[in-house]
């Protein structure tokens, strides 16, 4: 089952569109805050967009820029802003489709079975993870806050990964270490400790100074 998720304000019409979406057979699901778009994109997963240009907060092209930095799900803009400035626009910030305001029920959902179609021989997985505004993306080991895109190292990477994929919970060092003792670096613990001080480092430039925290004697967290 195809996940859709539908960015936009007016209730009316992302209710009805999930409605109608949902009697096709596909699994929808409606963002609710505005503020933090992508976090309900992580979550969620989806293999398809609908996306208004103006949402609250930050307006559709932020949010498609936001979701083509991690991903290339295809995102199909909704909007009454169909003059051709905002339909060039749209596209060049990477959407594949235009659909405007008011349409056709039928009209869209042929649209989003053909993009589908187009788009996946399989289902694809986003394939990123995000904490608190953080997403690291494991397709090409990249880190990005607030639109600030960090370069990691393969053990940087591996750490940060480790860390997010168990937010909250205390990772030991020794798990870590073993972790990184499946590539064929040698990792000691001094190693490690040089590692997280650059990663950290590298966090603490986007503005991330305290996402990496220490458990003295223990290991690391990222809460």
């Amino acid at each position: 089952m195809y996940k859709i998720l539908i960015i936009e304000d007016d209730t009316v019409i992302a209710n009805t569109v999930q409605e109608h979406l949902t009697k096709w057979g596909y699994d929808v699901c409606v963002a609710q805050d505005f503020a933090n778009v992508m976090k309900t994109f992580v979550e969620y997963e989806p293999q398809l967009v609908l996306l208004d240009i103006s949402v609250p907060f930050f307006n559709g092209y932020h949010w498609c820029t936001q979701i083509r930095a991690v991903s290339q799900v295809p995102i199909i803009f909704l909007s009454s802003m169909a003059d051709n400035m905002n339909i060039v626009m749209a596209m060049n910030m990477g959407g594949d489709d235009f659909v405007a305001k008011p349409f056709d029920l039928n009209v869209l959902v042929a649209k989003v079975q053909a993009i589908l179609r187009r788009t996946y021989d399989f289902v694809e997985n986003t394939n990123v993870l995000e904490h608190n505004g953080g997403i690291l993306n494991r397709n090409d080991q990249t880190f990005l806050y607030e639109n600030q895109k960090v370069e990691l190292t393969k053990n940087e990477f591996k750490i940060l990964q480790m860390l997010m994929e168990h937010s909250g919970t205390v990772v030991s060092r020794d798990e870590i270490m073993m972790q990184l003792w499946e590539s064929e670096d040698f990792i000691d613990d001094n190693t490690l400790t040089v590692n997280v001080t650059r990663l950290r480092k590298k966090l603490e430039a986007v503005g991330l100074a305290q996402f990496i925290k220490t458990k003295k004697g223990v290991g690391y967290v990222i809460e």
